[in-house]
C-alpha cells in the first residue's frame, strides 16, 4: 500500500445509497467503520441485508467484521454501528449524509451540521474529514469547518484537514457502480489533496481526477446534475409544444438523434435526490452573491410542473372519451424516482398522484420495487406490491420497471379507458398518448 495512506482507518458517516457501497469497498482495503444514527438500518446491514439493493447480500456479509462497537479494528473489514465510540481511533472521516431542500427549495444543511458535530467530537490532530454530500461551492469551508473547529477545539489546516469528493452514485445502476465511475477528489492543502486522491485511488478502479480546490470539486458536483436537469427540461418543453402540434415527441427525437452530435435526452418526470436538488443548491449560492439565475431555475421550475401537466393530459383524454372523471378509478404504475430501483427520494411520480386527486379520482399505485412502509412514512399514501385484480378508467405508467413489460394491460382496462405513457415504455399503438 502507498506510504501516504498506510495506517489509515476510515469512517463512513451515513450508510444510505452513497455511503454503504463506499464503506464496503473501503472495508476491502482498510479497517473501516460504517456509522449511521438509524439503528434499524444498522441492524438490517449487520444481518447481511441491504434494502436499497445497492450491495449484494453476499458481498456485504463477506466484508462485515463483528465485534464490540467500541473495539479497535486493526485489520481490513467493515464494522457497522450506531456507537460513536467506534469512531475514536479513525483518522479519515467521509461524510455521506443527505442534503435535501425545504418546501421552498432552500438547502437544508442540518444533516451536514449534525454529521460535522459527530466527527468534531472525535477529531484528532492529523485527521482528515472528506465530504461527499451535495453542497453549493464553499459549504465545506464556510459551514462545516467552523462546526468541526468549535466542537474539536482544533485549528483547520493546522491540526486537521478537509477534502471534498462529489458522490456520483446512480441508484439502481449495476453497470456504473461506485468503483467504475471516475472520482473527482480535492483537499484543503496540496499535500492533503494528494492523500485524499490516493485514498480513493486505492478503491476506484476507474481512476480519479484531482481538482484544484475544494470549491472547484463542490461546483463540479452541482453542475453535473444541473446540466442534466436543463437538458431534460428542454425536451419536456418540446414535448408540450409537439403535443399541441399533434406530433409524437419520441418520433421527433428519434429522427433528430440520427445526427452525430445530438444529445439523446428524453422527456420525463425529473426527481431523485441529486438531479432534483443540485440546481437549487447552485441557485442558492448564486443569489447569496447577488446573481439571480435564469436558465438554471427556469429548467427546474419547468421540470417541477411535469407531474401536474401529465395529470391534466390524462383528464383531457378521459373527457374526449366521455369517461366520467369524478370518482373514476386510476392506476399509477410506479412510484419510485427511477426504474428498477427502490429509491423514492424526491420522486416526481407523487406529483402525478396528488394532482389526480384534485380531480376527485380514486388512485391506486402499483410498484413491485417500492417499500410500502417507506412510501407511507414519506408520502402518506398506500402502495401495492402486487398487481391489483381490478379494472381502471385510466392507467398511467410513470416509472419504467421491467416488471411492467409482463403486464396484460388490457386485463386492467375498462371497456373505455385511457392509457398514458410517461416514459415511452409501451409500443406506441398500445397507448392513447405519451409524454
Amino acid at each position: 500500500m502507498n506510504d501516504l495512506i498506510k495506517n489509515k482507518k476510515i469512517a463512513i458517516i451515513g450508510l444510505g445509497y452513497v455511503g454503504l457501497p463506499l464503506a464496503v469497498e473501503f472495508g476491502k482495503q482498510f479497517p473501516t467503520v460504517g456509522f449511521d444514527i438509524n439503528q434499524s438500518r444498522v441492524d438490517e446491514l449487520n444481518s447481511g441485508k441491504d434494502s436499497t439493493l445497492e450491495v449484494e447480500d453476499e458481498l456485504l456479509l463477506s466484508v462485515i467484521q463483528k465485534g464490540d462497537s467500541g473495539s479497535i479494528m486493526t485489520k481490513t473489514g467493515l464494522q457497522i454501528t450506531t456507537d460513536n465510540a467506534a469512531l475514536n481511533d479513525c483518522n479519515v472521516f467521509i461524510v455521506t449524509v443527505p442534503t435535501p431542500t425545504d418546501k421552498h427549495h432552500r438547502p437544508i444543511l442540518t444533516p451536514l451540521y449534525k454529521a460535522s458535530e459527530t466527527v468534531g467530537a472525535v477529531l484528532k490532530k492529523g485527521d482528515i474529514v472528506i465530504y461527499e454530500s451535495t453542497v453549493y461551492p464553499g459549504v465545506t469551508e464556510d459551514e462545516c469547518v467552523p462546526v468541526l473547529e468549535k466542537v474539536s477545539g482544533l485549528k483547520f489546516n493546522e491540526d486537521f484537514f478537509c477534502g471534498y469528493s462529489p458522490e456520483r452514485i446512480n441508484p439502481g445502476d449495476k453497470k456504473h457502480t461506485v468503483t467504475k465511475i471516475l472520482k473527482v477528489t480535492s483537499g484543503s492543502t496540496p499535500e492533503i489533496a494528494e492523500v485524499v486522491d490516493q485514498i480513493y485511488k486505492s478503491v476506484i478502479t476507474a481512476g480519479t481526477f484531482k481538482a484544484s480546490s475544494l470549491k472547484v470539486a463542490e461546483a463540479a458536483k452541482v453542475i453535473e446534475n444541473s446540466q442534466r436537469d436543463i437538458n431534460i427540461a428542454f425536451v419536456n418543453e418540446l414535448s408540450k409544444i409537439f403535443n399541441l402540434l399533434e406530433i409524437d415527441t419520441h418520433e421527433v427525437l428519434e429522427a433528430a438523434g440520427t445526427k452525430w452530435n445530438f444529445l439523446p435526452f428524453r422527456p420525463g418526470l425529473v426527481g431523485g435526490h441529486c438531479i432534483g436538488v443540485d440546481p437549487y443548491y447552485l441557485a442558492q449560492k448564486a443569489q447569496e452573491v447577488g446573481y439571480h439565475p435564469e436558465i438554471i431555475l427556469a429548467g427546474r421550475r419547468l421540470n417541477d410542473t411535469m407531474g401536474k401537466y401529465v395529470a391534466g393530459e390524462i383528464v383531457k383524454l378521459m373527457v374526449k372519451k366521455d369517461i366520467k372523471v369524478k370518482n373514476s378509478n386510476v392506476l399509477m404504475l410506479g412510484i419510485t424516482f427511477k426504474e428498477n430501483c427502490p429509491d423514492i427520494r424526491n420522486t416526481k411520480a407523487i406529483d402525478v398522484y396528488n394532482e389526480m386527486l384534485t380531480y376527485n379520482t380514486n388512485v391506486d399505485v402499483y410498484d413491485p420495487w417500492a417499500s410500502k412502509e417507506e412510501v407511507k412514512r414519506e408520502y402518506g399514501i398506500e402502495v401495492m406490491n402486487d398487481l391489483p385484480n381490478k379494472k381502471y378508467d385510466a392507467i398511467v405508467l410513470t416509472v419504467a420497471h421491467n416488471e411492467f413489460k409482463e403486464i396484460a394491460i388490457d386485463s386492467l382496462q375498462e371497456k373505455d379507458s385511457v392509457l398514458y405513457d410517461v416514459k415511452g415504455f409501451f409500443e406506441k399503438g398500445m397507448v392513447d398518448a405519451r409524454l
